[in-house]
């Protein structure tokens, strides 16, 4: 389908075939990110990893944060964190039992502690003013601004009102990762270890080090290092906290799913009154869950690249610049692939090979191509062990007598999707038998 935004032309892809096309068979051609008033601001012109241009500088710093964090090695290493919040998760929750708790905010403070502790060495003091800026601006950056729909007209950008929000909000996100910075730099100086938990490095030092040794191929500055900890912290928090949220949700909605998913999880660690993290691989049906729940709420709904060049697709022509989103939302509810589309239902990856490995292009929660998604196994580890926490130690229902029917499941506005309305929930405790 192609569409005129403003003077921006939006080819939106919503056929598995087509998808495979545009991120497989042309990807080098499609594999910028399109540029937005948001993104430029909130992401300091681009230097990031998720909306940089692809390029060397793309490739060079995407592999330094697979290496010094989102490796399947250092995923695991990271296996005492998960626990640790988990079981502050379960705490706090376990002290508001009986009563209605947003769960939604909950798995938000979860998600996010996990990725500062393992991306900047402690949780941040303005951690939730950090949050408060990142569901601000991912809103903004998936929005439609006249200045990004009519690049040509230059006044726009100068009588803007979105420009000078986000100019503030930029400029309180710059006091707190700034802060990070030279605490890093201060702890550095003086003790001579890393500010890592276990005194190695974190990613912090990692590209404080390279901005000191010159090793990296292209210079480094304070900008970049803030760019891509935004970018670690946006990506760990967002995506791993929406699925969560979404997928407790489902369970809520579907009350024999919730059943079934629950009596796995109990029957498995029976008797137990902790969840170590090894044995959540057992869980075959909860994975299943969490598949289920990303076709249905892919965290990113609409992939978006944009064209480096022309190219053609299918026998038409895209022209240079142009946008493309890919609509994973759509084609994970596409009937031809997916019998009953919209009923929630683990059970139909039972007998299928479907991974999240971007192969199947009617099922890219992750994404496809060069673009993938390079946290993937971080943001599902965050996800398995507080799903399997919270339906082990806790009986769930819906407060003021409302019915799973009842239940508004309706999207938010923004990059990524959450949840229109925050999930509340009243927890009872279970106490596991000997």
């Amino acid at each position: 389908m192609h569409l005129k935004f403003g003077e921006v032309s939006t080819i939106v892809v919503s056929s598995p075939k087509v998808a495979k096309e545009v991120l497989k068979t042309v990807d080098p051609a499609c594999a910028d990110r399109p540029q937005s008033l948001a993104s430029q601001i909130m992401w300091y012109n681009y230097i990031d990893i998720a909306f940089s241009p692809y390029g060397e500088y793309w490739r060079q710093m995407r592999k330094i944060c697979i290496l010094e964090l989102l490796s399947v090695k250092n995923v695991r290493s990271f296996d005492y964190i998960r626990k640790d919040e988990a079981s502050r998760l379960v705490e706090s929750i376990r002290a508001s039992s009986g009563r209605p708790i947003n769960l939604t905010d909950k798995t938000f403070l979860f998600t996010s502690a996990i990725t500062c502790r393992a991306a900047f060495g402690k949780v941040l003091k303005d951690r939730e003013t950090l949050i408060s800026l990142l569901k601000e601006a991912v809103v903004l950056a998936g929005g439609f601004d006249m200045a990004d729909l009519f690049p040509s007209l230059k006044i726009l950008n100068i009588i803007n009102w979105n420009k000078y929000k986000l100019l503030k909000m930029r400029s309180k996100m710059d006091a707190i990762l700034d802060r990070l910075i030279d605490e890093h730099k201060d702890n550095l100086a003086t003790s001579k270890k890393g500010n890592g938990e276990m005194g190695s490095e974190d990613l912090v030092d990692v590209l404080l080090r390279l901005k000191q040794s010159g090793e990296f191929e292209f210079p480094i500055a304070n900008n970049n290092i803030k760019a891509v900890l935004f970018d670690m912290f946006s990506a760990g928090t967002e995506t791993s906290s929406t699925t969560v949220d979404w997928a407790m949700a489902e369970l809520m909605r579907n009350p024999h799913v919730l059943a079934k998913a629950q009596a796995e999880v109990r029957e498995t660690f029976k008797g137990k009154e902790t969840i170590e993290e090894c044995d959540v691989h057992a869980l075959k049906y909860l994975k299943l869950v969490i598949k289920e729940t990303l076709r249905m709420h892919p965290p990113i709904p609409l992939l978006p690249r944009a064209c480096r060049e022309e190219c053609e697709v299918e026998g038409y022509t895209i022209p240079l610049k142009a946008k493309v989103m890919v609509n994973t939302w759509a084609m994970g509810r596409d009937p031809n692939y997916w019998p009953q589309p919209e009923n929630f239902k683990p059970e139909r990856f039972e007998e299928n090979s479907i991974d999240y490995l971007g192969a199947h292009y009617q099922y890219l929660p992750f994404g496809s191509g060069r673009r993938i998604c390079p946290g993937m196994t971080f943001g599902l580890a965050n996800v398995e062990l507080p799903l399997a926490q919270l339906l082990y130690h806790f009986d769930w229902k819906l407060p003021n007598g409302m019915k799973p029917s009842d239940m508004d499941m309706a999207d938010a506005e923004g990059i990524a999707v959450g949840r229109k309305h925050n999930l509340l929930v009243i927890p009872t405790p279970y106490i596991p038998e000997n």
